[in-house]
């Protein structure tokens, strides 16, 4: 049992158990057995800070950590958490969904129709230089459906290299390439609805190009619209801290981006379903409630959304480095 003055551990019904008896994802709330922590939230940021060697040691064990009631109820709450963790925050530079920055580091989640499903990925893991960690906020409970289900990525690895021995050998040699067609204007009828110019930040196409480059990116120009096609990205990495190889790049394709092998060979369909069943097998999708947090190791757990059923639903996001 993971408890540490002024966190207890709780157990939720969705949660998993993994490796070594260790519950995925871990859940912790204010421990009722001591008056070391009031239902403050300074007092919950002092907590973070004095035992923040203890909490990153169970994120690295865990995966993903779920805070739950403690008191956190607004965007400026939220902040306040993220900030007292110390971690350094990740400039949303190069990011295919567009975000709208709320307060401080703190950002909205994907902006797309929240009753479209997002598939499991890393979060920018098309980047040189992803996030190493997430945080979510929830602020409004949805009242039926919009989970933000979690899988650990070494777990997928494992499954595909049991099902798609062949298929891993072939994107561990020679990784994956995303081809995307990007207009001059944001598309909100897909999760992956960015505009050239709100990926990079800039209405010039030259100063595009250059920070498309620096992300490995290249841009071939079709007037206002342009492809861009990402250098062969590393499909399955090497995570240093757990020592466990990890499925890192999503390969489900969209309406305006295919998935291609690093060496132009195409990705057969029923190779995409076995990774989706993988996934949907071995997640884990808890109900948000008002005021979670949820901190994600970005390098070993994916995570995606699900389609809302009942309003409301506001989900908050911090990036770091």
């Amino acid at each position: 049992m993971a408890t540490q003055k002024p966190f207890q551990e709780v157990e939720l019904p969705q949660q998993k158990l993994q490796d070594d008896n260790v519950l995925f994802p871990l859940v912790l709330s204010p421990n009722t057995n001591t008056d070391s922590i009031a239902i403050e939230l300074s007092s919950f940021e002092a907590a973070i800070k004095a035992h923040k060697p203890w909490l990153e040691s169970l994120l690295l064990k865990n995966g993903a950590i779920l805070f739950r009631g403690f008191p956190v109820t607004s965007p400026s709450d939220f902040n306040n958490v993220v900030e007292a963790f110390g971690f350094l925050e990740l400039p949303y530079v190069g990011g295919i969904a567009p975000r709208t920055q709320v307060i401080g580091r703190v950002y909205t989640a994907n902006e797309s129709p929240l009753d479209m499903k997002i598939p499991f990925h890393h979060e920018m893991a098309y980047v040189p230089n992803p996030p190493t960690k997430l945080f979510f906020f929830c602020e409004e409970e949805p009242e039926k459906g919009g989970e933000t289900p979690i899988v650990l990525s070494h777990m997928v690895y494992e499954k595909m290299k049991e099902r798609r021995p062949k298929f891993v050998t072939q994107i561990e040699e020679h990784g994956l390439s995303y081809i995307k067609m990007l207009g001059e204007n944001n598309d909100p009828s897909s999760y992956t609805h960015g505009s050239w110019k709100s990926l990079y930040k800039t209405d010039d196409k030259k100063i595009a190009e250059e920070r498309a480059a620096k992300l490995g990116v290249k841009l071939e120009w079709l007037g206002n619209t342009v492809k861009a096609i990402t250098n062969p990205l590393q499909a399955v990495r090497f995570d240093e801290e757990s020592r466990r190889k990890t499925w890192f790049i999503s390969i489900n394709a969209n309406n305006n981006t295919s998935v291609e092998l690093g060496n132009g060979n195409p990705i057969q369909d029923d190779v995409i379903e076995d990774l989706s069943k993988i996934m949907e097998e071995e997640c884990v999708a808890i109900p948000w409630k008002k005021g979670d947090v949820m901190l994600i190791n970005n390098l070993t757990v994916l995570h995606g959304r699900r389609p809302l059923i009942t309003p409301p639903r506001r989900i908050l996001a911090s990036l770091c480095k």
